[in-house]
């Protein structure tokens, strides 16, 4: 008797790749969030601000992620069942929030809570979080600030935000159902210190230096920037990458804006996302394929920007024949076709060739 086969598809791996691909369409966000601020690497959260990867998630991490979301209900649900008042909406339906640095900096918060038995009178900023066994004995050890430094911060930013002293976040272990209660007092000097921290990272035309130089430390090792970071991953073409765009940290009505200096217009989030033809990349985000060695101007107040290989050879990051921002984040799987003098002639032949694969069969007109 012939064996069943094992099936391709089951229920299962349809179920996380439904989720796979919900996560794949998400946008990144477009600010800077106060649940990440507490990151150990500043690097990290430029590239992630800048949209410089887009980070892939597993299927079944993105359903465990929605596990966790679907919990917060249900705790300010058990709230409200205690009898604490529960705010977890603003007068216009949406999330509490809390912006500042222009508007590059957010956050919004689970809820506000009142009458929690720890302190009944003093309203308490709520964040329900879900964790395993294990850290959830090691939360009960360490706390906190010790175990969950970005928590520590999140919220200082939304009582900072929100202008209250106190936050309540609670803890459920996904694994038995136990629940740990952490209350936080607000600390000014710390929240001015992320807000500064926040800041430099929003002034900052370049990313700020790697948290090690090492790609196997530990804190790098599984980061979702590591392949440009330390490898030869070129970052994606946005408005974000572009040498050309400026983000404003002055903007009173804190709406995060962002201006292109080449097109002297200001960027809409779509444009944002899509970016154009003028894209020249922030030239140290190419520095592990290529040393940036000149520049030459172009129409329109454009510059071509000129890089040399390992091997001595060059290639231009401009408009055609030179090769667009597109062409080289292509083009990067196998840099030194970049550098192919009879690639570069082909192009400068044919002014609508691009490239569109790192094979050699990979110019089409």
């Amino acid at each position: 008797m012939a064996e069943i086969p094992t099936p391709v598809a089951t229920t299962a791996s349809v179920i996380h790749a439904l989720y796979a691909a919900r996560s794949a369409a998400e946008q990144p966000r477009p600010y800077l969030g106060w649940s990440e601020l507490g990151h150990p690497c500043e690097r990290y959260l430029w590239l992630r601000w800048r949209w410089v990867a887009h980070e892939q998630i597993p299927g079944r991490l993105a359903r465990l992620f929605d596990t966790g979301h679907r919990e917060e209900a249900r705790v300010l649900d058990d709230l409200r069942g205690a009898g604490v008042t529960v705010w977890d909406r603003n007068d216009d339906g949406r999330q509490f929030g809390v912006a500042s640095v222009g508007g590059h900096l957010r956050g919004h918060c689970d809820a506000v809570a009142l009458g929690l038995p720890e302190a009944p009178k003093t309203p308490h900023v709520v964040d329900v979080k879900t964790i395993n066994t294990k850290r959830f004995d090691e939360l009960l050890k360490k706390g906190m600030r010790a175990l969950y430094p970005k928590y520590w911060a999140q919220a200082q930013g939304y009582m900072g935000g929100l202008q209250l002293e106190r936050a309540l976040f609670i803890f459920v272990c996904k694994d038995d159902d136990r629940i740990h209660c952490e209350r936080v007092e607000f600390d000014l000097v710390e929240y001015q210190r992320l807000q500064a921290r926040a800041e430099g990272i929003v002034r900052s035309a370049e990313p700020p230096p790697r948290i090690n130089t090492d790609p196997a430390w530990f804190e790098c090792k599984f980061c979702t920037f590591h392949p440009v970071c330390h490898g030869q991953q070129v970052a994606e073409v946005n408005c974000r990458t572009c040498a050309h765009s400026t983000a404003v940290p002055e903007d009173d009505e804190n709406r995060g804006r962002w201006v292109c200096e080449l097109e002297r217009v200001v960027l809409d989030e779509a444009t944002q996302r899509d970016g154009c033809n003028g894209h020249r990349f922030i030239p140290i985000l190419l520095e592990r394929v290529a040393e940036q060695v000149g520049a030459v101007d172009e129409p329109g107040g454009n510059a071509a920007v000129s890089y040399r290989l390992a091997d001595g050879s060059t290639f231009t990051n401009g408009y055609p024949p030179h090769f667009t921002s597109r062409e080289i984040r292509v083009g990067a799987a196998a840099p030194q076709m970049l550098g192919d003098a009879q690639l570069q002639a082909l192009k400068a032949e044919h002014p609508g060739a691009r490239l569109v694969s790192a094979a050699p069969a990979g110019v089409a007109a």
